[in-house]
């Protein structure tokens, strides 16, 4: 089917690597394909949502944005996966760190994705689902870190539906169970990779600590997003 397209995405079947990076502002999406990228093509402009494929190191790869929450990635993955027949996503994003140690800059490798969301409620499981990562992904993502030596943890994230929380002191009972971080889409895309049979992971860069004033400063942003980026290409190839 040469033509296909989805209301979202209009790039043509062929037109989309195996893998595909996916940051949630589709900016940075941009920024990556022009910074790592050879020769890369845009496949997609719908709603402002650029895709882009070229190849890192002579492997084809692509990466488009999914824009933020659950809703959106949930749908430009399940597409990618369903429709494109993408093999694997990895997410690199900002996560708001939880767990005290970590620094602004820090890499988050996401093992797992809580989520306050009822996205898995379209599954009707007669219980409590866990969104994982891909296991083969994950331990090429935890060598790369090591390799680069680079300030990473591993573990547990928190997908969140609210980005303006009411009382941030909610989030202290899932810093009581562990969880590192909280951000906005791994959820989503590890329930749709579980339910096509297909790979996720989430790399992402702690922006700032939950509860604390500041962010990462401008100057600092893309330095600190070059690890988790850089992981993410080099275990795609």
């Amino acid at each position: 089917m040469q033509g296909t397209t989805t209301p979202h995405n209009e790039g043509l079947q062929g037109a989309i690597a195996d893998t595909v990076l996916m940051p949630g502002d589709p900016l940075r999406a941009q920024w990556i394909a022009e910074e790592y990228l050879d020769d890369p093509v845009c496949f997609n402009q719908i709603r402002g949502m650029l895709g882009y494929t070229g190849t890192y190191k002579g492997k084809r790869i692509s990466v488009m944005g999914s824009g933020m929450g659950m809703p959106s990635i949930g749908i430009y993955s399940y597409e990618l996966y369903n429709v494109y027949q993408v093999g694997s996503i990895i997410r690199v994003g900002t996560v708001g760190g939880l767990e005290e140690s970590l620094q602004l800059g820090d890499v988050l490798i996401g093992m797992g994705a809580c989520t306050d969301s009822a996205y898995a409620s379209q599954y009707h499981l007669p219980g409590t689902f866990a969104p994982i990562a891909s296991w083969e992904l994950l331990e090429k993502a935890v060598k790369e870190a090591q390799a680069r030596q680079c300030a990473y943890k591993v573990g547990n994230l928190l997908s969140s539906d609210v980005f303006y929380c009411d009382d941030f002191n909610d989030l202290e009972v899932w810093k009581k169970m562990g969880v590192l971080g909280v951000e906005m889409e791994a959820a989503a895309l590890y329930m749709n990779a579980a339910r096509a049979g297909k790979q996720a992971l989430a790399v992402c860069t702690v922006s700032n600590k939950i509860g604390q004033d500041g962010f990462l400063l401008p100057e600092d942003q893309k330095k600190a997003y070059r690890n988790m980026v850089e992981i993410a290409l080099e275990i795609s190839r």
